[in-house]
């Protein structure tokens, strides 16, 4: 089904590529949303998530899903919770295992198909709420999209969601993304990547070889050292592929949208997998020319982004 020919997004003049798009909400956007409340829970394995609730006692629930580095205080998730919570639902802001307050306490920390984590969020929240849905930025749209699709006990209580500025593939956009820009983007990872190294070298001397850091230049070369070996995978090689979530769409039983900009400066060309819209009937795919990575201007004076206003009439408008 679904291939979305047309989108209604227009992007603001000033931001006239795609690198613009992505860079400057990234710095000069501001919002301020206090949680209502922040808790810790325990996951299976004696480590700890934390979460950020936004609550005004709705019975329907949004999970946030961040991306990569990021957390739940990042702009463009107190932009997406303050839509959710204007439209009639409580929000579930969540941090990846090492992206909260608080190093966590195992030697591993997050990556892009930790599915496990997101299904003990979603497990603890469908306790209060009659209906969930999920929302996930980029490594978060990955994670979100192979949890959906994947063959797994899954609550019936989640009813829809959408993946944003989302690496399908997750080895060629990681080679995108360090190959574009002259690789500001990603020395721009590499720099926070390696201080949470540094900080769990301390704790697991053995597990984290520092001087292996000489020979990183690029993402997969991180995930080729640290987190594919870190996570049970051979290489980076294997990690991607067992957890790029192009493989898992066709699994997906509920209706999700995924909102790729084709000037995405992080995604490769594979992450617009035209061809397979005709054979899914539960994944919706629409591509704007314009809107960069994680950016979604709106020209219009509104504060509010495209990718907030589309992904909450996604999941509000009748299946």
């Amino acid at each position: 089904m679904p291939l979305l020919q047309s989108s209604t997004y227009q992007r603001p003049k000033y931001l006239f590529n795609g690198h613009l798009e992505t860079v400057y909400p990234a710095i000069f956007r501001k919002l301020e949303l206090i949680p209502t409340q922040k808790e810790r829970i325990e996951t299976h394995d004696g480590d700890f998530l934390e979460i950020d609730w936004h609550q005004r006692g709705n019975s329907k629930l949004v999970v946030i899903s961040h991306g990569l580095e990021g957390n739940s205080s990042r702009a463009y998730i107190l932009g997406m919770a303050k839509e959710a919570l204007n439209n009639g639902f409580d929000v579930l802001a969540w941090n990846y295992r090492g992206c909260g307050e608080e190093l966590n306490r195992k030697a591993i920390f997050y990556h892009s198909g930790a599915t496990y984590d997101l299904d003990t969020i979603i497990q603890h929240a469908s306790q209060q709420y009659e209906e969930i849905f999920l929302i996930g930025f980029s490594l978060g749209g990955n994670l979100t999209l192979k949890y959906l699709g994947e063959k797994r006990k899954r609550t019936p209580k989640i009813k829809k969601g959408v993946a944003i500025s989302v690496p399908l593939d997750l080895g060629s956009s990681c080679d995108q993304i360090s190959k574009t820009a002259f690789g500001l983007y990603t020395k721009r990872f590499l720099k926070t990547l390696r201080q949470k190294v540094e900080k769990k070298a301390k704790l697991f001397p053995a597990e984290f070889d520092l001087t292996k850091f000489s020979t990183i230049q690029t993402l997969r070369d991180f995930d080729d050292t640290f987190t594919g070996p870190l996570h049970g995978f051979g290489d980076a090689e294997e990690y991607y592929q067992t957890n790029s979530s192009m493989q898992f769409l066709s699994g997906i039983s509920i209706p999700t949208l995924v909102l790729n900009a084709k000037n995405d400066p992080f995604l490769s060309p594979s992450c617009y997998p035209i061809e397979l819209a005709n054979k899914l009937d539960q994944v919706y795919f629409e591509f704007p020319k314009h809107g960069g990575h994680v950016g979604f201007m709106s020209a219009d004076s509104e504060k509010r982004l495209y990718s907030e206003t589309r992904a909450v009439e996604f999941i509000c408008q009748d299946s």
